[in-house]
């Protein structure tokens, strides 16, 4: 365990943990949103399921192009308001809005013009998303200094952002209920303004009351504005190129890339297990269980299972922290071969708490360990520092990534043989899809634990790089 303890000037008061971990609420609820959302483009909407794929798809290159960019901008800004909190205080009010007006189409347009309104507002609310999310995650690397109190922030704001996929879940049930809307159409419509608020609401209290470091006396900052856009261009690559030669910071990658990609392979898997296996094909049987499944899978995640590898992070170190939560949470995949029972439903729950270790270590942990690599590149290469940059392109390999998840889960889909408008499925297609269920992401799990065997960014080696910077900043 850790002996060394954590300064009073490192600690990050709890009004900005709360702050920070309401703009993560909403970093998770926008997507979790989204996503469910996007199933009544072909329902409500009817949507061609090409054209929906599309609406997927493209917006999601543009986004990734984005990100590096916003997080250059947002490294290199001087203002008298820090050099994040101006961009997560206006993309918070512009995520809101946009996201509203994206969803208020009508079934009675035709199919092009409900296309061409969804993909336009798509890529300007994806402007505003970026202007939030970018700056919001490197602020949360620079508000503490300290290698543990690090861990500890961002439990806290994970834990808060479990709290939208515990919501998520239940959208498609509010908004298929005909007992609250005419139709599905206006239930988008109105959700999507539910949402749109919250989002805004609560976005703008990190850009109000957290703070990150003092950045007023920051060297070497580029000048943000359109006569330097060519060098500005230069000095991004550059600065991607520098993140790039990092190895502890690829390795931080590369094991994300692994663990939740391997996860959003099957994600949709236990649904059409539960449907098509337990209850086989009865959607009516099947009810609410995916949606308790999801749920419950939160819950425990947030308040379970990620103050324990907190806990784990400070007894023996974020790498072994990682390592353990990986291999409890390939126990829990292997478990879903007896969990998923068509003859008691309540057995699904049984590999939740192993299985949530995955995703609630991943996101607690990487993102901690970022923080540590930010210290390591500014020890390095000097000022400014990237966070930014370093944010940027961590959430840019986890949407590629997600990207990439999607495509191959449907071709795996494919490959077993299920039959997407089939009323049932045959006994080799959910045999061969269970498996795939609990292999895919055992296998990529094992080797994010490969990956991240020899990950050298120790609390030792942490405090000895902060304790270089403190010298040669001349700070106290």
């Amino acid at each position: 365990m850790s002996n060394v303890k954590t300064a009073a000037k490192d600690k990050v008061p709890i009004g900005q943990k709360a702050a920070f971990g309401a703009g993560h609420l909403v970093l998770n609820l926008l997507p979790g949103a989204l996503g469910f959302f996007m199933f009544f483009l072909l329902t409500a909407f009817g949507m061609d399921p090409f054209l929906a794929g599309l609406l997927g798809g493209l917006p999601r290159i543009f986004d990734a192009i984005t990100d590096p960019i916003m997080g250059f901008i947002s490294d290199n800004t001087k203002s008298k308001w820090g050099r994040r909190r101006p961009y997560i205080f206006v993309g918070a009010i512009l995520s809101g809005i946009l996201f509203a007006v994206l969803w208020q189409l009508d079934a009675e347009n035709s199919q092009s013009y409900n296309f061409w309104y969804f993909l336009i507002f798509s890529l300007l609310f994806l402007i505003g998303n970026t202007m939030f999310a970018t700056p919001l995650v490197g602020l949360g690397y620079e508000m503490t200094s300290d290698y543990n109190e690090r861990t500890r922030l961002m439990a806290f704001a994970n834990t808060m952002g479990q709290i939208a996929w515990m919501v998520t879940p239940w959208f498609w049930v509010i908004i298929a209920d005909p007992d609250l809307f005419a139709d599905q159409a206006q239930g988008v419509r109105q959700m999507s303004m539910v949402v749109a608020a919250a989002c805004l609401l609560l976005g703008v209290l990190p850009a109000i009351f957290c703070k990150g470091i003092d950045a007023s006396h920051m060297e070497n900052r580029k000048e943000i504005s359109f006569k330097t856009l060519g060098s500005n261009m230069v000095d991004l690559f550059k600065g991607i190129a520098q993140v790039s030669k990092n190895k502890p910071f690829m390795r931080l990658c590369g094991a994300t890339f692994l663990v939740f990609n391997g996860f959003q392979m099957v994600a949709a898997f236990s649904f059409y297990i539960i449907v098509f296996y337990m209850f086989n094909g009865d959607y009516d049987g099947a009810g609410t269980w995916p949606a308790w499944f999801s749920t419950i899978t939160a819950v425990l995640t947030a308040f379970a299972v990620i103050p324990i590898i907190s806990w784990m992070s400070d007894k023996w170190g974020k790498r072994k922290a990682f390592i353990y939560s990986t291999v409890i949470s390939i126990v829990g995949y292997v478990l879903k071969w007896w969990g998923f029972d068509p003859g008691n439903p309540w057995l699904m729950f049984i590999p939740v708490p192993f299985m949530a270790f995955g995703l609630g270590g991943l996101f607690t942990l990487m993102m901690s360990m970022t923080a540590d690599v930010c210290d390591l590149d500014e020890l390095r290469n000097g000022m400014p520092r990237k966070e930014g940059t370093f944010g940027a392109i961590y959430w840019w390999m986890v949407k590629l990534g997600q990207a990439l998840a999607l495509v191959l889960g449907g071709l795996v889909l494919k490959m077993v043989g299920f039959i997407s408008d089939a009323p049932t499925q045959t006994m080799e297609t959910m045999t061969n899809l269970r498996i795939a269920d609990i292999a895919i992401p055992s296998i990529t799990a094992a080797l994010a634990i490969w990956v991240m065997w020899n990950y050298s960014l120790t609390e030792a080696r942490a405090k000895e790089i902060k304790e270089q910077l403190v010298e040669r900043r001349g700070e106290l």
